[in-house]
C-alpha cells in the first residue's frame, strides 16, 4: 500500500490461544502465520486469526465452497476478500469494502519524511477517503459483539473505573481493562515518565455509537472495545491526524516528535491483553486504544491471558 519503511509496515506489514475463557480452538493455530513450516493463503491467516482470538464465540473455521469461512452464532461468515460476509448477502457485496486485518507492527520504525511522490499518494488516500467514504459490513462484528444498534450496545456496556477515571466499555473486555491497569501501575513504580502520564491523564472515552470520521463504517468505540484518553496538555503536539490537518494539510510530513506519544510501557500494556495503539497507523490517532487480538494474533503478538 505504501513504500517507505515507515508505512508499509502500518497496514500491510505491520501461540497460546488467546482466550477470554477456557475454551479450546476448534483448529489449532500457529502462533505466527508468517513463521511457520505452515502456508496459509491470507483468508486462512485471518480466519486462524479470529479463531485464536474469540473461541468462546467462533465455534469453527473450515474451508466452504471455495472460501474460508467461520460458524459464529449459527451463522457462516465468509472471508469474501476480507469482507467478512454472511452467505446470504455474497451475491451483492460490490460496494463494500474489506475489513481492515493488517499486520500490527511490534515497534516502530525510524521516521522518515516521505518523498513527494508517496506525499502525492497520501494526499490521494485523503482526498479519496472524504469523496468515497468507506464502507464495510459491521455483519460480522455485530454478531461477535452481539449488537447491532444502539439499544443493543448500551445494554452490553458497563461503567467501570479505568486509571482513576469512569468508562463504559463492552463487558466482555472489562477483565482486559484491569489487567492492563495492573501492569501500568506496576509500571509507574520503577518507570518515572508512566507516573507522570498517569498524573496527567485529563479525559477518558469509552463507548459512544458513532462512525469512524469521513467513513460510513462503524467504529469500535460503537462496541464499547476502544478507549480514548488525553492528557490535560498535549503541549503543542499532534494527536489524530485529521484534528492535525485542519492546521497542517500535509499531516503525513508530522513526524514522530511532533506527535503525542503515551510512554512505550504504557502502548506495551495495552498490547499485552489485546489493544492495538492507533499511533502505528498511517492515518495516526495515537490517544486510541481498541480491542483487537486478532490483529495482534496476525502480527506475531499473541496477547497474554491472565496475569
Amino acid at each position: 500500500m505504501k513504500l517507505t519503511p515507515v508505512y508499509v509496515l502500518f497496514f500491510l506489514s505491520a501461540v497460546s490461544v488467546f482466550s477470554m475463557g477456557k475454551k479450546q480452538a476448534a483448529v489449532e493455530p500457529v502462533s505466527n502465520p508468517y513463521q511457520s513450516e505452515h502456508t496459509y493463503d491470507r483468508a486462512e491467516q485471518v480466519m486462524r486469526a479470529l479463531l485464536a482470538a474469540y473461541p468462546n464465540q467462533i465455534e469453527k473455521i473450515e474451508l466452504r465452497n471455495g472460501d474460508w469461512a467461520l460458524l459464529l452464532r449459527g451463522t457462516w461468515f465468509f472471508y469474501a476478500d476480507g469482507k467478512m460476509l454472511p452467505e446470504n448477502l455474497l451475491g451483492d457485496s460490490s460496494g463494500i469494502n474489506p475489513q481492515p486485518f493488517y499486520n500490527y507492527i511490534k515497534e516502530l520504525p525510524a521516521w522518515k519524511k516521505p518523498t513527494p511522490e508517496e506525499a502525492a499518494r497520501y494526499k490521494d488516500m485523503a482526498n479519496n477517503r472524504s469523496k468515497n467514504p468507506l464502507r464495510r459490513s459491521p455483519h460480522f462484528f455485530d454478531a461477535l459483539w452481539r449488537i447491532s444498534n444502539r439499544d443493543e450496545a448500551y445494554q452490553r456496556v458497563k461503567t467501570i473505573r479505568f486509571l482513576g477515571k469512569s468508562v463504559n466499555v463492552h463487558f466482555m473486555i472489562m477483565e482486559n481493562l484491569a489487567l492492563v491497569e495492573e501492569q501500568i501501575r506496576a509500571d509507574a513504580k520503577a518507570d518515572p515518565q508512566v507516573q507522570v502520564w498517569l498524573n496527567g491523564i485529563n479525559t477518558l472515552e469509552g463507548w459512544t455509537w458513532r462512525n469512524i470520521a469521513q467513513t460510513q463504517s462503524r467504529s469500535f468505540h460503537s462496541y464499547g472495545l476502544a478507549v480514548d484518553l488525553l492528557p490535560k496538555s498535549l503541549g503543542g503536539k499532534e494527536t489524530y491526524w485529521l484534528w492535525a490537518s485542519k492546521k497542517k494539510p500535509e499531516w503525513w510530513n508530522i513526524s514522530y516528535n511532533e506527535r503525542y506519544h503515551p510512554p512505550t510501557a504504557v502502548i506495551k500494556a495495552f498490547e499485552n491483553y489485546g489493544f492495538v495503539w492507533g499511533g502505528k497507523w498511517l492515518f495516526f490517532d495515537t490517544m486510541h486504544f481498541e480491542y483487537r487480538p486478532e490483529i495482534l494474533i496476525l502480527g506475531g503478538m499473541p496477547p497474554e491471558t491472565r496475569r
